[in-house]
């Protein structure tokens, strides 16, 4: 098969040996892949995947037709469409899923969109609702709202009734942020806006101090992206006025049983608002697997809406 393929730091497109389903396992043709920023830390050596992947392909979400069923797998049955999230090795022609995390992909999505949803939607949706409990009615800051997980986790509060503000760096997706029904705002304005319930924080640790002046009462900031930066220091008087709570996640080193929780609570809460017309999958750019290089420029250049996805 051909996949993304790292070699001394940099992506190239290469053969690699078919991966082989093993029990409970899927073998997927893969159709399209998202690339996240996960991926761009591991091209630097930086986010090595657990043991047993591929380390030299990268890739945490994808969408594709089921080819191979290994033992003990039961659910889906070749030819079905499916997506999921995976530990790694996404990128390529042909991937193993893991029955358990693999999803339905709804009918109103294309494969390109569909390559777009796991792993953002997933992580939204547990950051927002499994952990920092976001509830009807509660105020919701999303930093970094641009993003892939930024702008499901902007639509996915709209969807339960939050009342969201995004902050978003760049203008022009600042207006088209702003025309998913949120309040989109500079980022240098976000502590003036609040108070907050639930904050999401995407961008860093320069972001800290303010969330936690900008924090409600009992409010929850959820740390899942440090992009901008993972240390700093903070005055805990703050947090202990306002009976705060900071509590960081990561999906990828989960285990099985908790990231089928997650896709099963996905798949019952999130993807019905794809029939709905609720949540949408905004795709900046998208390019054949041949053109993975210049996919990983576009991605690390910025100034993007939502995703970049190979089509594969």
């Amino acid at each position: 098969m051909r996949a993304a393929t790292i070699v001394d730091g940099r992506v190239e497109v290469a053969d690699r040996p078919d991966p082989e389903p093993q029990d409970g396992q899927l073998l997927v043709r893969v159709r399209a892949a998202g690339l996240n920023g996960a991926d761009i830390l591991q091209v630097a050596g930086h986010y090595p995947p657990p043991p047993g992947v591929p380390a030299d392909i990268p890739g945490l979400e994808l969408a594709g037709e089921v080819v191979a069923c290994g033992r003990r797998a039961g659910r889906f049955e070749p030819g079905d469409r499916v997506m999921a999230v995976v530990a790694g090795a996404g990128q390529a022609e042909l991937a193993v899923v893991h029955e358990r995390t693999a999803m339905p992909v709804p009918d109103e999505l294309d494969w390109t969109a569909a390559g777009g949803v796991p792993e953002v939607f997933t992580t939204a949706h547990d950051a927002l609702f499994t952990q920092a409990g976001l509830t009807v009615g509660e105020r919701l800051l999303v930093h970094g709202a641009a993003g892939g997980v930024g702008m499901a986790a902007v639509q996915l509060g709209v969807m339960a009734g939050a009342r969201v503000t995004a902050t978003v760096r760049d203008e022009h997706a600042r207006e088209q942020v702003k025309a998913l029904g949120v309040n989109a705002i500079d980022p240098a304005a976000f502590v003036d806006e609040g108070e907050y319930d639930v904050i999401l924080e995407l961008v860093g640790a320069i972001n800290l101090d303010g969330n936690l002046d900008a924090l409600a009462t009992g409010g929850r900031i959820c740390v899942i992206g440090v992009g901008a930066g993972a240390k700093t220091e903070i005055n805990l008087m703050k947090l202990m006025q306002k009976r705060g709570r900071i509590h960081g996640s990561t999906l990828r080193t989960r285990p099985i049983e908790e990231k089928a929780i997650a896709a099963r609570l996905v798949e019952k809460m999130v993807l019905p608002g794809f029939a709905s017309g609720d949540l949408s999958v905004p795709v900046t750019a998208s390019f054949p697997l041949e053109e993975a290089p210049a996919a990983y420029e576009r991605f690390s250049a910025g100034k993007k809406l939502g995703k970049v996805v190979l089509d594969i």
